[in-house]
């Protein structure tokens, strides 16, 4: 039998919103880009799907469209539908880069986007002004000039991971979400491998002292190892000497 009318609207209103959010996953795919370009339509997609379990309208109405949508074939390519869209939201972790909400991003991932663009911006500038360089692989003036940006960068991917860990961000995952993460990889590969930068250690001594504490150890362990048998040596010896002394008063009083 056909679909009522106003359950027809709800089929037709979530086969738009399933194309609108494909399309968008689509084409945000590479450069990752579908948390923040993709969380509008996946939260109209969740609002359609709700109005298809709920079933709005009077009770006969509401009871109709909800079995005859999702639970009346063996398919059942709406349920299937809304699972993949779910499954794929929550492998790509984009509630820890959302509001509560989920209405728009986070200041922590707006900030960290913010940053990444300008290195970006800042890479590609200085790629710029040493095109007449004899030499393409030298990026002395790239590692120089845009190491203070990249350094705030990494600083602050390095806090986010750590409050997410902690559950300061999100529960939902020990993951940042894909598109942070996806950032953030496509910025070290251009630091490390493409331009050969790198960042100063600002624990060098901290670093050198626990490694030279660690280095005199066996120093001190075999010279403590090595007085203490010595002085074990001594106190071993010193009954022998008085025991040779009492012998030696014996036989003189012997023979006196």
């Amino acid at each position: 039998p056909e679909l009522e009318p106003e359950c027809r609207s709800l089929l037709a209103a979530f086969a738009e919103g399933s194309a609108a959010l494909t399309g968008c996953l689509g084409r945000r795919a590479r450069p990752v880009r579908l948390c923040q370009g993709c969380h509008g339509h996946y939260r109209r997609l969740l609002a359609q799907y709700g109005s298809i379990a709920r079933a709005v309208g009077n009770s006969s109405e509401s009871h109709n469209c909800a079995k005859s949508i999702l639970t009346s074939d063996r398919l059942q390519i709406v349920v299937t539908l809304s699972e993949f869209f779910n499954e794929t939201w929550e492998a790509a972790n984009c509630a820890n880069c959302l509001k509560n909400n989920s209405e728009g991003l986070s200041n922590s991932t707006e900030e960290f986007l913010d940053l990444f663009n300008k290195s970006l911006t800042c890479f590609e500038h200085n790629l710029q002004g040493q095109a007449i360089d004899l030499s393409p692989n030298n990026y002395t003036e790239v590692c120089k000039n845009c190491n203070e940006t990249y350094t705030k960068l990494n600083d602050l991917y390095n806090h986010l991971q750590r409050m997410n860990r902690q559950g300061g961000e999100a529960e939902h995952s020990a993951h940042l979400c894909i598109d942070v993460e996806d950032a953030m990889n496509i910025t070290r590969k251009l630091w490390s491998r493409t331009f050969n930068c790198s960042l100063p250690c600002s624990d060098t001594v901290p670093v050198i002292a626990v490694s030279s504490f660690i280095l005199f150890l066996p120093i001190v362990f075999y010279l403590s190892s090595f007085l203490h048998s010595k002085q074990k040596k001594r106190i071993l010896i010193l009954p022998k000497r008085i025991q040779s002394n009492a012998s030696l008063v014996n036989i003189q009083e012997k023979y006196s």
